[in-house]
């Protein structure tokens, strides 16, 4: 009995030890292996040039699957997106989705600016330190001095000791510099004139690499000069507005801005390669380049994550040109819709589905052409600043006794000259706020802001906060005004940007690939969100000047 007891014991325990041994072999498999980070083997960031967030839904029925579709019904649509910070245009755009932060704080505060130390205009972009590469023009001397704080693609060398690679290309210099970073391999950009050849700096290389020399001496750039058509049947272009309208602008040599554009200068092979940069073609020529790119230069080849920063800019050309209703601005968009489709293909299968992150945004919008607003009786309209300079001199001249006390009027911002205010005993306050008082009462100006509020006013909301983000202390200047809603200062044809409004900060925020939730949030995110979303993906620091949150919606 005793013998059987035993037995019956053993049995219970051998059954217990099997039971929890299976458990535990059970509950090691299961549980998931701990994951901190993301290793893709390449991020590419697309920033498209003047694109509108409505471009998206406006144009929605007439995208392929392969484009647009593709990134948004596999990946994540932040719809409520906005830049922050004003002025809106192209080289803060770019400085700010690459550094996670504005102006304020970047110190890229216009594509040109007044400088106040040097006492002259600066562009964001130029260097004279660097000799051109590709060319015998000065088009190659620039670099990213100008700019003040890290990018995501510099903290991407950085983390990986330099192993990860980062190749920048865009037509525009500023478009391909300012995203690079300061530690870039590579930054290509496109001189047009009558030299049509990719172009670099010194700053980033000694010697052009033999893809980009053969590339040059192809003859593949002058086979995109030829007669721009519709893609599809131009009666099918219903999104749009009539293709003959006095709001745009012809090329030379046109009669009218209508299709099919077949110029001299756009048919000839040997002249004006300028002008590829207001066609589609300027588009397919960056796709096609950005891609030699991605196989010569091994992206995203190994283990180690690589950057690809492609900045598409015909779509701001084109804009300026023809305006955001123009049947020219529908057409691009859906022939740019192919050229991510032939991207995306060509990741697929030299990098491998699933082993890239893509995120596209764009650099600002547009405002609708004023006088085409005006013509259907919505307010709007244009400044016209030659004309609100001599009445500005005259005050000037009448309250201070002379105009020295203003050294520059650029970027909606006047700079004033604090040496003569003090050696006028006037206190800078003071002239800050009568000269905003002054400019508030001029016509089609909206609201003004001195320095004295940026510096010492903390703005959370509306155009003082657009504006506050904007202001660079050491850069900017003393006295910021805004034009009224639909109001620019430009010429009668085409559409410009700049203005703290909703139709220059709207834009399109699409996350796409490895780690990348599937789904989209109305919520409202920033341009300076994208860097350290990208930097939380990737598991490396945040760029070092970041102001921006990652949008916790878009990571998997």
């Amino acid at each position: 009995m005793k013998n059987t007891n035993l037995i019956v014991l053993f049995i219970a325990l051998l059954f217990v030890g099997m039971t929890y041994g299976q458990r535990r072999k059970k509950d090691m498999i299961e549980e998931p292996p701990v994951e901190i980070a993301q290793n893709p083997k390449l991020v590419v960031g697309i920033v498209v040039d003047q694109m509108r967030y409505d471009y998206l839904t406006r144009f929605w029925s007439h995208y392929g699957d392969g484009g647009f579709k593709r990134m948004i019904g596999e990946g994540f649509l932040c719809k409520n997106h906005h830049f922050n910070y004003a002025p809106t245009s192209t080289g803060p755009g770019h400085a700010s989705v690459y550094t996670g932060t504005t102006p304020a704080t970047h110190g890229i505060i216009g594509n040109n600016w007044y400088d106040k130390i040097r006492d002259k205009e600066v562009y964001c972009a130029s260097d004279e330190n660097y000799e051109s590469l590709g060319t015998e023009t000065e088009a190659g001397k620039m670099s990213p001095h100008r700019l003040l704080t890290t990018t995501i693609t510099d903290q991407l060398r950085l983390h990986t000791q330099k192993r990860g690679k980062v190749i920048a290309v865009a037509l525009k210099d500023r478009g391909a510099v300012l995203p690079g970073g300061h530690m870039a391999n590579a930054a290509y950009w496109f001189e047009g004139e009558n030299v049509g050849q990719w172009v670099s700096s010194r700053y980033y290389m000694d010697l052009l690499p033999k893809w980009v020399v053969d590339f040059n001496a192809s003859d593949r750039i002058k086979a995109y000069k030829k007669e721009w058509n519709t893609l599809k049947d131009i009666k099918l272009y219903v999104e749009s507005g009539p293709d003959n309208t006095k709001y745009e602008t012809p090329f030379d040599d046109e009669e009218n801005p209508v299709f099919p554009h077949a110029t001299p200068n756009l048919l000839s092979k040997e002249r004006d390669f300028e002008i590829l940069k207001y066609t589609p073609y300027g588009n397919n020529l960056t796709a096609d380049f950005a891609l030699e790119a991605l196989e010569n230069e091994g992206l995203g080849s190994d283990g180690i994550t690589d950057f690809l920063s492609i900045s598409f800019s015909s779509t701001d050309y084109i804009g300026h040109k023809y305006g955001v209703n123009s049947k020219e601005v529908q057409d691009t968009y859906l022939r740019l819709d192919l050229d991510l489709e032939r991207i995306l293909t060509m990741l697929d299968e030299k990098v491998g589905i699933g082993q890239y992150t893509v995120f596209l945004t764009a650099d600002h919008g547009a405002v609708n052409v004023p006088a085409y607003l005006k013509d259907e009786k919505i307010p709007a309209g244009y400044l016209d600043m030659d004309e609100m300079k001599t009445k500005f001199t005259d005050f000037l001249k009448y309250r201070y006794g002379t105009t020295d006390i203003v050294k520059n009027i650029s970027n909606y911002q006047v700079f004033l000259d604090h040496k003569v205010i003090a050696n006028l005993d006037i206190d800078l306050e003071d002239v800050q706020e009568e000269i905003a008082m002054e400019l508030l009462g001029y016509e089609y100006i909206n609201q003004v802001f001195t320095g004295f509020q940026m510096w010492q006013n903390n703005y959370d909301s509306g155009i003082p906060y657009v504006l506050q983000q904007g202001y660079n202390q050491g850069r900017s200047g003393d006295i910021l005004f805004v034009l009224r809603p639909g109001y620019a200062s430009y010429r009668t044809t085409g559409s410009t940007h700049g203005s703290p409004m909703i139709y220059d900060t709207h834009v399109p925020l699409v996350f796409y690939g490895k780690g990348i939730k599937k789904g989209s949030t109305v919520n409202r995110t920033e341009i300076p969100d994208i860097a350290p979303t990208i930097a939380t993906l990737l598991g490396i620091a945040f760029p070092n000047g970041t102001t921006g949150t990652p949008i916790a919606e878009v990571l998997d």
